[in-house]
Parts: structure tokens; C-alpha cells; sequence
């Protein structure tokens, strides 16, 4: 019986180490994943982020949870992120100003580098913002508004919906690009600074496109010109200002990424499955009711945008003299 005892031990090692075996083998996803929202819940982001939490949950018959982590400009829920096992099964869907922004306004002070510690798997969506101002600026378009600043240079202000954020540099962006002036008001956030406007505290503004929508819609509001790159669908008849500024753009884009180190075949897997679900017609209309156009490009491709965008807002940040509180 004593004699028996070291090969029952052995086997049951045996067995263990095939179970462990098994185990690792297994195709991923074989458990739960869990997707990263670095800011509050009911925003844009947080819509889209549950709307691919669906599809991929569809995709890959698993349970996909979003968990909003927000706070610190996006930092807290981006170092639960970065510091998660690189499995991919701990993901984050992250904005330009978690990404690409914040390491502008805190250089050494982040506590991660997004080119180094993360992993891109796919740009998801980009929306666009718009130039606004109150009806009574003389300015009707993107080129008088140029020349009313060139003639009064200092003399205009805008909203500045906080220091470093998005409507803030979007702005600061187009003075520089387009060489005037202009004078930024802060206020505590965007629906505060639209309400300004509106009020005719303050002439300018740029604001997200869905929230001014129905303000421009009654007259409220004049629509000058919208940041992205080419008209929105949402509202075609006002041109994008690159078509008066050559080569402007400042869109707020939304991506899929991990801790870096996810093996490649996991990475593939990810990038598959929300490309495949971003091209889904109803996914299209989905964004398209939330301002958003799709995008579903390479993790390369990705990385290579996420660079350049560092370096670009970087630059605005550092121009702007943009300082975090």
C-alpha cells in the first residue's frame, strides 16, 4: 500500500498540470470580460461603450460588464487599466482626452504613458464639435469671424470650458491656425458656457455638436463651422472650418484599448470582433444618432493615430499655456 502512495501523487500532479494545460489552452474568451469607462455614466462615450459591450458579448458568448471609473480627468479608470493582467479580458474605451491630451497637461506627473503602457485595438468612433456663436456677431462665417478677430485682435471672447479640455483647445487650435486672437472666459463646464452664450454673456464658443443641436436648430445659436474634418451628416449645410483653415481638425474620438503585453492572437481576436460589429448597418445608425461616425481601423494604424495626436495636442496645450488645477 506504502509502495502505491508515490504514484498516486504522481498522478494527481499529472493531472493538475493537464487541467492547467487545458485550462490555458483554451480559446479566448472563456471568461467574462470587463470594459473600462474612465468617465461618468450617461455621456457619449458611455453610450458607445455599451453599445460594442453588446455586440462583442454577442460576438464572443460571453458577459461583457462596462464599469464606469471616473475622476482625475480620466486618469483613475486608465491606471485600473494599465495596471490589469495583459489577458484581455480587463479593457478600456477611452477618449482623446484620456489618451491623448493628458500627457500634455501633466507630463511627468501621469502615472502611466498611454504609447507605452497600453494596448490600441481599434479607433471606434469620431465626433465632431462646432464653432458657435451668439446671434449677434457680425461674423456669419468661419472667414468673417477670422476677419472680425484680425481687426479687433484680443477684443473677442470665447467660452472656455475649463483649461485643457476639449472645447478649450479646440479653440485655442483654431486661433493659432488661423493667427488671431482670441479671449478665453472660463466656466465650469460646457452646459455652463452654453448657457453664456445663449444668455449673450459671451459671443463664441465651441461645444459638442448634439448638445447645441436644438439651439442652433430654433436660432439660438449661429453654427459657424464644425471641427472635423468634413461636414457632419447631422448638420450639412454648415461647412467644416477646414474648408476656410486648411488642415484643421479637432474631432473628440473614442477607442478600444488594453494593458500592453495581450498577446497578439487575443489582440486580433478584440480588433475582429468590434470591427466586424462597427460595419453592422443598425451600429452605423446607432452612432450616427449620437453624432458619431464609425472608424474600426488596424491596433497599427491606431497606435500610429494615437501618436500623432499626442504630439499635436501637446503642442496646442503648450501654446496655449494650458495648466491643469
Amino acid at each position: 500500500m506504502h509502495q502505491l502512495r508515490p504514484f498516486a501523487a504522481a498522478a494527481l500532479a499529472l493531472a493538475a498540470s493537464l487541467a492547467a494545460t487545458t485550462a490555458a489552452a483554451q480559446p479566448f474568451p472563456a471568461k467574462p470580460i470587463r470594459i473600462v469607462v474612465p468617465t461618468a455614466a450617461g455621456g457619449t462615450g458611455d453610450s458607445l461603450a455599451r453599445f460594442v459591450g453588446d455586440r462583442l458579448a454577442e460576438a464572443f458568448k460571453v458577459q461583457v460588464v462596462v464599469e464606469n471609473r471616473p475622476g482625475a480627468n480620466g486618469i483613475i479608470g486608465t491606471e485600473i487599466v494599465v495596471k490589469s493582467a495583459a489577458d484581455g479580458y480587463t479593457l478600456m474605451f477611452a477618449s482623446a482626452g484620456n489618451i491623448a491630451i493628458n500627457p500634455g497637461l501633466f507630463g511627468a506627473k501621469l502615472p502611466f504613458n498611454p504609447e507605452r503602457d497600453l494596448a490600441p485595438i481599434t479607433l471606434v468612433a469620431s465626433t465632431t464639435q462646432v464653432l458657435i456663436a451668439h446671434p449677434s456677431v457680425p461674423a456669419k462665417s468661419v472667414k468673417e469671424l477670422i476677419a472680425l478677430a484680425k481687426a479687433k485682435p484680443g477684443a473677442l471672447d470665447y467660452v472656455n470650458a475649463g483649461n485643457g479640455s476639449t472645447p478649450h483647445l479646440n479653440m485655442a487650435l483654431f486661433a493659432s491656425m488661423a493667427g488671431i486672437r482670441l479671449n478665453g472666459i472660463v466656466y465650469k463646464g460646457s452646459t455652463q458656457g452654453r448657457t453664456a452664450v445663449v444668455a449673450g454673456e459671451v459671443p463664441l464658443m465651441v461645444d459638442g455638436l448634439m448638445p447645441s443641436l436644438p439651439l442652433i436648430q430654433a436660432g439660438r445659436l449661429r453654427a459657424l463651422g464644425v471641427t472635423s474634418a468634413k461636414r457632419s451628416a447631422a448638420l450639412p449645410g454648415v461647412p467644416a472650418i477646414a474648408e476656410t483653415v486648411p488642415g484643421y481638425l479637432g474631432e473628440i474620438w473614442y477607442g478600444l484599448l488594453g494593458p500592453a503585453g495581450i498577446p497578439p492572437d487575443v489582440v486580433n481576436r478584440l480588433h475582429t470582433a468590434t470591427a466586424t460589429a462597427l460595419k453592422a448597418p443598425d451600429t452605423v445608425a446607432k452612432f450616427a444618432a449620437q453624432g458619431a461616425e464609425v472608424v474600426g481601423n488596424t491596433p497599427a494604424e491606431f497606435g500610429e493615430f494615437i501618436r500623432r495626436e499626442i504630439v499635436k495636442w501637446t503642442r496646442v496645450i503648450r501654446e496655449a499655456g494650458a495648466t491643469v488645477d
